[in-house]
């Protein structure tokens, strides 16, 4: 059933998902106020400056935005290379080219910023060489497996988180083109790292650091921005460069950190705040 849905609702017309996009907006925002109450506990710790009506002018546009994103997500599943080479425009993809044209691999870290769901889609067709990303397996089969063929339709490659590291190391000696998504909040249990971010500590993913070390890659933070309903801008910001020092395994996530920071003051309603990025509070004797 889901997979039927899902089939359906990508063979629709742009504008006709936005209607369906404004639909679930008033749904998710007025009526059944979905993660309504922890989005504005996140927005209220980072923003505690910000008086309570612009928080709440911040929160009702990041609903509705993210309305236009899942209608824009579903129309990209099936949209030609063409029509979606005209909503996106890629900055500095020259920089990417010449250190794979000099046998580099290359890192890029994006995050759930705009409509992250284009940017493996864009990445095939402005990028040098095929993209390979980290996903999160679905639980169903055959929607994963729609999923992963629509998304990977321009020449990406999808890996999941599980396998993604023993996939790297593998690829070594290659020269690839790495893409996460590194905003997500590692479990209690896992190795992370703590950053003051948005007024808090905040824990990041430590991996990135140790996948750049092993594939000596340039690290580039990629900066998207909505120049109007539909269309976007990508632009890829250096952020690290061999050769790293060693004995230092958080200095890539920290300086993604900044970054990221710096978009979210820049235009706040466009991050995802019903994620759940502070489920846990950093132990003292950390």
């Amino acid at each position: 059933m889901i997979l039927g849905l899902l089939r359906g609702l990508s063979c629709l017309p742009l504008p006709v998902l936005y209607g369906i996009g404004d639909v679930v907006f008033v749904l998710t925002f007025y009526l059944v106020r979905w993660r309504r109450k922890l989005a504005a506990e996140n927005l209220a710790r980072s923003f505690p400056e910000k008086s309570e009506r612009e928080r709440k002018q911040i929160l009702r546009r990041h609903y509705r935005n993210l309305g236009m994103i899942l209608a824009e997500a579903l129309w990209g599943l099936r949209a030609d290379a063409e029509k979606l080479r005209v909503r996106i425009d890629i900055e500095n993809s020259e920089a990417v080219k010449a250190r794979t044209e000099r046998g580099q691999s290359v890192v890029l870290m994006a995050a759930h910023f705009c409509n992250w769901e284009w940017l493996l889609l864009g990445g095939g067709f402005w990028l040098p060489m095929p993209v390979t990303a980290v996903y999160k397996s679905q639980r169903n089969e055959g929607v994963d497996h729609f999923l992963k063929k629509a998304r990977a339709r321009f020449g990406g490659t999808l890996i999941s988180h599980k396998t993604f590291a023993k996939e790297v190391y593998k690829r070594r000696k290659e020269v690839n083109v790495y893409a996460l998504v590194a905003d997500q909040t590692p479990l209690k249990a896992d190795d992370k790292h703590w950053e003051y971010f948005l007024n808090q500590d905040t824990a990041f993913f430590v991996g990135t650091d140790k996948l750049a070390k092993m594939l000596e890659a340039p690290v580039f933070f990629v900066v998207m921005r909505r120049v109007r309903r539909g269309h976007y801008t990508i632009r890829l910001e250096q952020i690290a460069e061999p050769p790293y020092d060693r004995d230092d395994d958080t200095k890539i996530i920290g300086s993604y950190a900044r970054a990221l920071e710096r978009e979210v003051r820049e235009s706040p309603e466009d991050w995802l705040w019903i994620h759940n990025k502070w489920k846990y509070t950093k132990p003292m004797d950390e």
